[in-house]
């Protein structure tokens, strides 16, 4: 447990400022009420969510019509236009709100993003958390976005940011560009190809209508990144369903030729 506040992000502050000690004490719509924000939840038309605010007090409505996961993180991204763009009146679609980056992002949707994902999952209780597993797979995942009521991408997502695991998450959606998320300890040589190799576990998924294996299995590096050492390696690998269609898939990497400079 972090007793220290030097490196707390704006969102850490607000939640130790509360006396947040535990996944289940953040309350979204408690925490914007001591910000000054109410919250509505109704259905929304053309948008995820929206924030009206005027001097001091502010109004967030997000969709009734999302999933519980995407409520909360569209409530906590609301929160952080007012904590950091107060004063403008936001509209925020689905492809403004989210840790994957997409074509709409501005610096201001990202920086709301970052606000949500500290405000949802802290890091001075999401790294005391999974630093109690030891697997690097999607139970792991799946288990800490029970803990904090967030989606699996978005536990994903941070697990592999702060670096619990040395170890990419890359998506492929059919007809889309591909996207990723490597570990601060996997060095930046390491770039996912764009095609799906047909011995991989997400091809499997995608196109075997698999549901996913239920471990970590070895194949070689080479099927998932394009680089003659590739050849010479073997990673470990989980793949589930995402979205329509897509895969969601965890390359682990366990050996140090690979993860040396």
């Amino acid at each position: 447990m972090l007793t220290g506040r030097k490196n707390l992000t704006p969102a850490e502050h607000i939640l130790m400022n509360l006396g947040i000690t535990r996944p289940d004490e953040i309350d979204l719509e408690a925490i914007a009420w001591t910000e000054g924000a109410a919250v509505k939840y109704r259905r929304l038309a053309g948008c995820e969510a929206r924030i009206v605010g005027r001097g001091d007090r502010a109004v967030i409505a997000v969709n009734s019509a999302s999933s519980a996961q995407r409520q909360r993180f569209s409530l906590g991204h609301e929160l952080g236009h007012w904590c950091h763009h107060r004063g403008r009146g936001l509209f925020c679609v689905k492809e403004d709100i989210g840790l994957k980056k997409t074509f709409r992002q501005n610096d201001v949707e990202r920086v709301a993003n970052k606000f949500a994902a500290d405000l949802l999952m802290p890091g001075y209780l999401f790294d005391e958390a999974a630093r109690t597993y030891r697997k690097p797979d999607f139970s792991t995942v799946d288990a800490i976005a029970e803990q904090f009521r967030v989606s699996r991408s978005a536990a994903a997502i941070r697990l592999i940011q702060r670096g619990h695991f040395p170890a990419l998450l890359i998506c492929h959606r059919p007809n889309k560009k591909p996207w990723f998320f490597r570990s601060p300890l996997v060095p930046d040589r390491w770039f996912p190809r764009e095609d799906l190799d047909s011995e991989s576990s997400a091809f499997d998924v995608q196109f075997g209508k698999k549901s996913g294996g239920r471990f970590l299995s070895r194949i070689g590096a080479d099927a998932w990144f394009d680089r003659f050492e590739a050849h010479g390696f073997e990673v470990r690998e989980q793949s589930v369903p995402y979205g329509s269609g897509g895969s969601l898939t965890l390359v682990v990497i366990e050996d140090d030729g690979m993860l040396r400079d």
